[in-house]
């Protein structure tokens, strides 16, 4: 049996809600779990003390028993130094962009940057006339 530590949805429609949660990995998202672990409130500002409530010593044990948590608590975890931030990896080269976009790009910047110079010229020729 594997063991997650995960999110269980509660909370009205667009007003989400939280259990943090052992589960076997086969149970349903909202169904059956083994252990509450805490509680987790995304419409709370980050820095408030309600957001992220965790019974840190339930999590450790769980932790250590080989229970994998999900990339969002891991997210979480880490904040409290529970285990390791998860791998952000690098943006794939098939959702990269296109050369004619990166040309169109390319030549965006080029028509800003001659923008700034004019405008940096022509505000230093306006300072000069007045100075005379």
């Amino acid at each position: 049996m594997a063991v997650r530590i995960r999110l269980s949805r509660g909370g009205s429609k667009k007003r989400p809600f939280y259990r943090i949660v052992a589960a076997d990995q086969r149970a349903p998202r909202d169904g059956r779990f083994i252990e509450k672990l805490g509680t987790y409130n995304p419409l709370l500002p980050k820095d408030h003390a309600e957001r992220l409530i965790v019974d840190v010593e339930k999590v450790k044990a769980w932790l250590g028993k080989g229970a994998q948590p999900t990339e969002r608590l891991q997210k979480l975890f880490a904040n409290l130094g529970l285990c390791n931030a998860p791998v952000i990896h690098e943006q794939p080269k098939k959702s990269a962009p296109r050369a004619k976009t990166l040309e169109r790009i390319k030549e965006k910047e080029e028509k800003a940057k001659a923008a700034a110079e004019a405008a940096a010229a022509a505000g230093a020729e306006e300072s000069a006339q007045s100075a005379e």
